[in-house]
């Protein structure tokens, strides 16, 4: 059996917790990594791998990190999905008998991570929990450790549908418990979102304090969460409010999908904020401010009382220019104080930290000033609502210096005066440095060596230190050596020596008490940790609306009007962030109306010509309006919608296995069992990712059980023109295209919404506008000519060639069994069916199409 050093079996029986995890464990001033950890280490963070003698016949692989550089090794670890057990030395080396205790402090993961150069000041870092309640629903909180907000929701859905709500929160993490991590395992892996298991949920921590407002269904995955961050936190976690239940009907719900296709938090192609809503609306001051809004844009408002007080506050604030101006001024002077409370709640903020929370509640009493000068109702409702914190800010006041430094335990957090011994101790550490440079500018003239010189180290104290060169000119009867160096001698006197002790312990002691005073000062402000919280959530509510009126000023955004009912009006709207992009270029605006008698508009019209942009304007339009934001209208009368579903665009999800039409189908599904009359619906080109029938017959299908059994608002886009005929079969149906013109052959978009279907598709030009080769064109146009052709003909009971030849392509009287006897007696069709069956649709590019296509027609003749 192998016997290791007492120090290396300290750090094995450590290690053997925490085996997910890298354990850092402190040895002086570094942190070491040993055996497969410091293997792994050394290449993810690209340091020297070394070895040490471990008691074993060979030696133990070894890489570490400073100490006091360990915080980027550590952020890079949790970054690429890593667990850090951080174990540090809990006695002091001097007095420890044999091996100095050690024990893990604190599990850092990608969900628990609460400060570092990675964490968005404006994005929230959430972990989250999740439990089955039942056959299809799941309650599931998430909460940000460093701000210590937590939310509890109840999810309607599969364990996808799940995951798909955790990835729009950009959650890094998920706790579950055993059962559950074998369901999730694939999936959560897919999306990057690692999976810890707690078992507990029972022994938690102030269960009322955390659950006493939401229903019994989410206690316990609310109970698993805290327990869980109190088992790898271990240290207070004051700051952590109880959780919120999301009251589903109280919210516009807007699923994973929707939220990706409509852009509200990044844009689909770049993947960044740049061409997202987000990065429209934030004009935000604050990193509290930032956060808020993203939570209005994830969950905007249906509840109709609200949206209107948010609309009431955000049009006052947009009357009061001078004012608006002066509050957000005072802003850009309030730091994070959501963040600033979780560190002190820790027990790692700095005394730059308090200094900054001073600093941010000075700006409380200009901000409620500047809001009763407007003499507005909802804005001095709002003012009334912000508390000053008069007794943590006259702490502050007191206690913390105006420029205090980073480190804690390197002297000057506190303000002369708060503290009497302090002052004492203070003082004799200045009057002794001031009587050392008096000493070494006295023993300058005594000995007549200009380069004399007092010093100090941590090591040998104070000292003379006289150049070899100069030696002999001093009187060596009264130094005393203390240090002989290349070029020098150190000495010291009686004299100094007596004064080197006072000044010693007086800066020891000083700092020593400094540290105390502010640790306990931290733990003060505690004491006031609900009071700031509340503030903060005022403040950044006033920092969105604020926001809110910026944005509205300067896009020319109007304020919509909301009613009970369904119908939906919208005069001349406008894509806002669509028009942002375009910059100076004109943006056409189209109308948008949905009434009780016509509430589903069938869209067709070109690709290109602007339907999916008008399709996403209306949803952007009520998402903005429910958020109590104005809205990109010359005039908008809205329902409260409760939720909305978004069809558009292509993707196949390679990582399940489904294609485009697969995903299309599941997206379809989920909008379609999920939607009530009060939805809003927006389907883009359904059907096109299979064959033309059944894409059409799949895409009437959904219109006609939309229309029937659903009710809701709806905006269906098709490039089936065939479709267009139920207008006369659905009575709520309203035929409306995107118009475009034909110039000298060219295709000119309008971008004009016009009653009635188009007339055309105009697919071929726009295949030249891409820049198509002109062959494929040309031959293009002759098949459409005798396609079209071909059509007139069948119309007035004729046939043509064409239309013997793609007989295999239309609906037959015949039976089964009499459509496959007539195509066995017919060499031609059985080829051309045979070469059809093989076709792989899902994985057929562009090009390959074109051949296959070319193949067909060589094979009929053409």
């Amino acid at each position: 059996m192998t016997s290791y050093t007492p120090m290396i079996q300290q750090y094995l029986k450590v290690k053997s917790e925490y085996t997910d995890a890298f354990l850092f464990f402190r040895l002086g001033d570094f942190y070491e990594l040993f055996f497969e950890d410091a293997v792994n280490a050394s290449q993810i963070l690209e340091i020297t791998l070394t070895s040490r003698d471990g008691g074993s016949s060979e030696r133990i692989p070894m890489c570490g990190v400073p100490h006091h550089a360990a915080q980027n090794y550590i952020e890079t670890l949790i970054q690429k999905g890593y667990r850090v057990a951080i174990c540090e030395q809990t006695e002091d080396p001097k007095q420890a008998k044999g091996v100095v205790k050690r024990e893990v402090v604190r599990l850092i993961t990608p969900g628990t991570i609460i400060e570092g150069k990675n964490m968005d000041g404006k994005s929230n870092h959430f972990i989250a929990s999740a439990e089955e309640i039942d056959e299809n629903r799941y309650a599931y909180a998430y909460l940000d450790l460093s701000t210590g907000e937590g939310t509890s929701v109840i999810l309607t859905g599969t364990e996808k549908n799940l995951m798909q709500e955790l990835q729009t929160l950009a959650i890094r993490e998920l706790v579950v418990p055993e059962q559950l991590y074998v369901l999730l395992s694939d999936l959560a892996e897919s999306q990057s979102i690692l999976l810890s298991i707690e078992k507990t949920e029972l022994e938690s921590h102030a269960k009322d304090t955390f659950v006493e407002q939401i229903p019994m269904e989410v206690h316990a995955v609310c109970h698993r969460l805290i327990n869980y961050l109190h088992r790898t936190q271990k240290r207070s976690l004051d700051h952590i409010q109880p959780f919120q239940f999301q009251e589903r009907e109280e919210l516009l719900t807007i699923d994973y999908h929707s939220k990706r296709n409509l852009e509200l938090i990044q844009s689909i192609r770049g993947g960044d904020q740049k061409g997202s809503l987000y990065w429209l609306l934030d004009e935000t001051m604050t990193a509290m401010g930032g956060r808020k809004l993203k939570q209005w844009l994830h969950q905007p408002l249906a509840n109709r009382m609200k949206i209107e007080q948010r609309l009431g506050i955000v049009t006052e604030l947009l009357e009061a220019y001078f004012i608006r101006a002066d509050i957000r001024e005072s802003l850009k002077e309030v730091y994070d104080l959501e963040r600033l409370i979780g560190r002190i709640s820790f027990g790692t903020a700095s005394g730059r930290d308090l200094s900054q929370l001073r600093q941010s509640l000075l700006q409380v009493p200009l901000i409620k000033a500047q809001l009763l000068g407007s003499a507005k109702p909802a804005l001095a409702e709002s003012a009334n609502q912000l508390d000053e914190c008069v007794e943590l800010l006259d702490l502050l006041a007191r206690a913390i210096a105006d420029h205090p430094p980073l480190s804690v335990k390197e002297g000057d957090i506190i303000r002369d005066g708060f503290h009497e011994r302090l002052d004492e101790l203070r003082d004799a550490k200045k009057n002794g440095k001031e009587w050392i440079a008096a000493l070494e500018q006295k023993e300058r003239q005594r000995t007549g060596i200009k380069g004399l010189k007092i010093g100090y180290n941590r090591i040998f104290g104070y000292f003379i230190e006289i150049t070899k060169s100069n030696i002999h000119l001093a009187d060596l009867t009264r130094y005393e050596r203390k240090q002989t160096l290349a070029n020098a001698e150190r000495y010291i006197t009686d004299e100094l020596k007596e004064k080197e002790s006072l000044i010693l312990t007086a800066e020891e002691e000083s700092l020593a008490l400094e540290y105390s005073l502010f640790v306990d000062i931290r733990e003060q402000v505690k004491q006031y940790i609900p009071q700031v919280q509340q503030l903060a959530a005022k403040v950044s509510e006033l920092d969105v609306f604020t926001s809110f009126a910026e944005v509205s000023d300067q896009y020319r955004l109007t304020k919509p009007t909301f009613h009970d009912g369904r119908e939906l009006s919208i005069l001349n709207g406008r894509h806002p962030v669509v028009e942002k992009m375009m910059n100076k270029q004109h943006y056409v605006p189209n109308d948008c109306e949905l009434t009780n008698k016509e509430n589903m508009l069938l869209i067709t019209g070109p690709n290109m010509s602007g339907k999916s942009t008008f399709m996403r304007q209306v949803a952007i339009t009520v998402i903005m309006g429910q958020m109590g934001c104005y809205v990109p209208a010359e005039e908008a009368v809205l329902p409260v919608t409760d939720q909305i579903f978004t069809r558009i665009g292509a993707a196949d999800d390679l990582a399940a296995g489904q294609s485009t039409f697969m995903v299309e189908m599941l997206e379809s599904t989920y909008a379609i069992t999920h939607a009530t009359e009060r939805s809003l619906l927006l389907f883009d080109e359904i059907g096109r990712g299979t064959s033309t029938y059944d894409g059409m017959a799949l895409a009437q299908a959904m219109m006609e059980y939309i229309h029937t059994e659903i009710r809701a608002n709806t905006l269906f886009s098709t490039h089936y023109h065939e479709l267009t005929h139920l207008e006369t079969q659905l009575d709520r149906l309203r035929n409306v295209h995107v118009a475009a013109v034909e110039q000298s052959g060219k295709v000119v978009f309008l971008h004009k919404v016009k009653s009635g279907p188009a007339d055309k598709s105009y697919g071929i030009h726009v295949a030249e506008l891409a820049k198509l080769p002109e062959s494929i064109l040309v031959r293009a146009r002759d098949i459409l000519s005798e396609l079209e052709a071909d059509k007139v003909l069948e119309s007035n009971g004729n046939s043509s060639s064409v239309n013997e030849q793609l007989t295999f392509f239309h609906e037959s009287t015949l039976e089964p069994e009499q459509q496959h006897e007539k195509i066995a007696k017919d060499p031609l069709n059985h080829d051309v069916l045979t070469l059809i069956r093989e076709i792989d649709i899902s994985g057929t590019t562009p090009m390959k199409a074109l051949q296959l296509l070319y193949e067909l027609q060589q094979k009929i003749g053409k």
